[in-house]
């Protein structure tokens, strides 16, 4: 089935916040923001701005008719500063006029005393001076102190990885309109509706009933709009509480660079030791987390950080601690992996450091240490692992003894070109980690004529889980899909709804409506053995008819729902759901918080041009743990996208802020995404279908978030490839491997140290 919005996107017809017809008397905003990292404010200059034409109101923090708070997790973030700035781009003032043009005039009128304060930047200088989010946590197996006795092979190390822009094609975004008895409706551009209610109640004072927020769906989101987009929804919706009128913010590209945050930045130190036969046998780790000025959702990333610091491999003994570290950097927040691809990074790094020590190849260590089912992972839960055979499945499918035979034979040929290759596994956990956001509703209305209406709490936003849900009622109640359509996504229907995050959406809420659908269809069997006369054990429901003992009736689905209706038998149906044996115990860092685990393994190729520094991704081929694919046309794209995007984060996408805190990279001129250019030449993606019950919806897999870590592979291959151009590179574990590191990888030192590799190379410039 195709996606259902394909349609209306290709037509340009789809309806996305900034679409919405406005409303009469609309206002506009804009925010100002802090130009510093850190200090002391000391006066805010606004008469100018107030006089500017247009300007209807400028709100502070004095405006706040509850708590001027949006933290989540840990209630240390206003909404508006109030006696000090922590980042640079934190609201100061939200300026609403009447025209979006002079709201953003006004700003620019503004100024700001501030008193400027020290600047950290540097999560270890954070964690030295004691400037922590959360207390640090460990997850512990076995004894790491004994098991370097037991160690042939002892390595350690550091490995860094860099933040990422989420870069959704719709910037954040707001519009809070007011109805009667003092109530709001607001549409957001959030991947948290409940969050956005809940949080803009807070800083009005008011009751969450008296808030409604609805998502039609998102122009992206990558986890940069599941708790960022709540300071817009707040800001939208205390103007228009006090003016009573419509007020819309719709950030600038740049804007929304500036003042939002980012992936976690990493800084980790391991240590592994290995047996004489490559098992590893014990791994430390220390996680150093760029968590920025305020909590955000960090100390939960860093959490799942842990959770997945073995990567896809069994290691008898682990120590492995996190820090999540107080910066004056915007907020970091949710992206895709939500600190999963962090922690796989340094264990890759750990594994080719103790590769290219012993002189041998990374993957011969990987394969030897994949886990098993049965193995313990450091949080205590068990495998259920599809590691290995995902692991041969590529290994056979794509020969991968061939295509290292080829790395090999073309880097003997050529001087100035190399390849490389490596194998990237992937293990990685489904549910949110935090066991009570593990559950959704749905709201299933069957109308009078047989047509069908379905709310979830599910936010759209380009990965399909809309046609994923409209799927599981068209199957379930046994209809035709055109029967069937998906609501918006509003708190006034689905209340109290989860993030769509943590790859669960499509779990979460398909189990909901596919548990509203089977109480709908029981009591229309009630119906029909009644109509019919005959046991409800012999009526079934199958393509629109009514079938008795497997034969069709003059009943069919219109008729059935009109004798329902008749019978004044309920047609609607509000269903939950809450997914079982999940549970964590943070006092013992012990439990099993995941529902099953996603595995897949790529395998990917590069070249480098040895000259320049650049490079290409010849192939990414992949076998990937789908479990029983509902839609695998939906299911492939989100794999390529990801792949696609796991390679930005590693090859390109470099941010850069100065000592001051200040951004640099934040333009799309400074700042590189993927292109078309950077795609690779070749994206292979084979399934490997199992039939195990997993507890996804219908036995399919989640694949939001276990593809993006894929691309760390093509770090990996771009390392070998300078290996084998200069087998003696000093070159550091430093994400993204940009073609500037890549050159100082190849030439770490003067040109003139290699000077016949020089001379080949003019004589290549002159020829081309």
């Amino acid at each position: 089935m195709k996606n259902i919005d394909s349609g209306n996107h290709t037509r340009g017809q789809s309806v996305y916040l900034d679409d919405i017809p406005l409303v009469a008397g609309t206002l506009f905003g804009a925010v100002f923001s802090s130009p510093v990292a850190h200090g002391h404010i000391q006066q805010l200059h606004l008469a100018e701005a107030v006089q500017h034409p247009g300007v209807v109101r400028i709100f502070t923090h004095q405006d706040i008719t509850g708590e001027n708070q949006i933290g989540g997790i840990i209630p240390d973030e206003p909404l508006l500063a109030e006696h000090e700035v922590d980042f640079c781009g934190m609201p100061i003032a939200f300026v609403v006029a009447t025209s979006d043009e002079a709201a953003r005039a006004a700003v620019k009128k503004i100024k700001v005393d501030i008193t400027p304060l020290p600047v950290i930047t540097d999560p270890r200088v954070a964690q030295a001076q004691g400037e922590l989010i959360v207390p640090p946590r460990t997850f512990r197996l076995g004894d790491t102190a004994q098991a370097w006795e037991q160690c042939e092979y002892v390595f350690e190390g550091t490995a860094d990885t860099n933040g990422q822009e989420h870069l959704y094609i719709e910037t954040q975004c707001a519009y809070a309109i007011p109805q009667e008895n003092g109530e709001l409706k607001i549409y957001s551009s959030t991947q948290s509706p409940t969050a956005g209610q809940r949080t803009a109640a807070r800083v009005l004072g008011v009751p969450m009933h008296q808030l409604e927020v609805d998502v039609i769906r998102l122009g992206g989101g990558f986890g940069g709009k599941e708790d960022q987009a709540n300071a817009w929804v707040a800001l939208c919706a205390l103007a228009a509480h006090h003016l009573r009128r419509p007020v819309k913010y719709v950030l600038h590209r740049l804007e929304d660079m500036a003042m939002t945050g980012k992936r976690h930045p990493y800084s980790s130190d391991f240590k592994i030791g290995l047996d004489k036969d490559l098992k590893i046998v014990a791994y430390e780790v220390d996680f150093y987390q760029n968590a920025g000025a305020a909590a955000d959702l960090s100390p939960a990333i860093m959490e799942r950080t842990l959770f997945h610091t073995t990567g896809t491999y069994f290691i008898p003994n682990v120590r492995a601690t996190a820090y999540s570290c107080r910066t004056h950097l915007p907020p970091n927040t949710a992206f895709r992996g939500f600190g999963g691809p962090q922690a796989k990074f340094v264990m890759e790094a750990a594994i080719a450091t103790a590769a290219e020590k012993l002189g041998i190849e990374a993957c011969l260590i990987q394969k030897k240490n994949l886990n098993q089912t049965g193995d313990e992972f450091p949080f205590g839960q068990k495998a259920v692992s599809e590691a290995h055979a995902c692991w041969h499945k590529a290994e056979e499918l794509y020969d991968v003894e061939k295509l290292q035979q080829e790395v090999e034979a073309f880097n003997a040929s050529s001087s100035l070109y190399k390849k490389g290759l490596a194998l990237m596994p992937v293990c990685f956990g489904i549910s949110f980690t935090n066991t009570s956001m593990n559950q959704a509703r749905a709201l299933v209305h069957v109308y009078y004529d047989g047509s069908v209406k379905v709310s979830t709490g599910a936010v759209e936003m380009g990965q399909g889980v809309n046609t994923k849900m409209l799927q599981v009622t068209a199957q379930t109640l046994s209809i035709s899909p055109s029967k069937v359509r998906v609501q918006t996504t509003s708190t006034n229907r689905i209340a109290n709804t989860s993030p769509s995050a943590a790859s669960a959406t499509a779990d979460l809420n398909g189990k909901a409506v596919q548990l509203a659908c089977q109480a709908i269809v029981q009591r229309l069997k009630e119906v029909a053995a009644q109509v019919l006369q005959a046991p409800e054990i012999d009526i079934e429901l199958r393509d629109e008819q009514v079938l008795l003992s497997g034969q069709e009736t003059e009943l069919d689905w219109k008729k059935l729902v009109t004798a329902a209706f008749l019978k004044r038998v309920s047609l609607s149906e509000h269903a939950h759901y809450a997914t079982p044996e999940v549970h964590f115990d943070k006092a013992t860092e012990k439990g099993h918080p995941f529902a099953y685990h996603v595995y897949g393994t790529a395998i990917t190729t590069v070249a480098v041009d040895c000259l320049r520094g650049t490079y290409q991704v010849d192939a990414v081929k992949v076998v990937h743990d789908f479990g029983r694919s509902m839609n695998p046309a939906v299911d492939r794209g989100q794999i390529e996208g990801g792949i696609v995007q796991g390679i930005g984060w590693m090859t390109l996408e470099e941010l850069l802020y100065d000592p001051a805190g200040r951004l640099r990279s934040n333009t799309l001129s400074t700042y590189k995404i993927p292109d078309i250019y950077s795609v690779p030449k070749e994206i292979a993606i084979e399934p490997l279908q199992t039939e195990q019950d997993n507890l996804a919806i219908f036995r399919s897999k989640a694949v939001g978030e276990p593809p993006f870590m894929y691309g760390i592979g093509t770090y990996f291959a771009l390392r070998n490839a300078i290996k084998a151009f200069n087998p003696t590179s000093p070159i550091a574990f430093d994400a993204p491997m940009t073609p500037e590191k890549v050159l100082l990888g190849l030439y770490p030192q003067s040109a003139t140290d290699t000077p016949q590799v020089h001379e080949q190379s003019l004589r290549h410039v002159a020829a081309s």
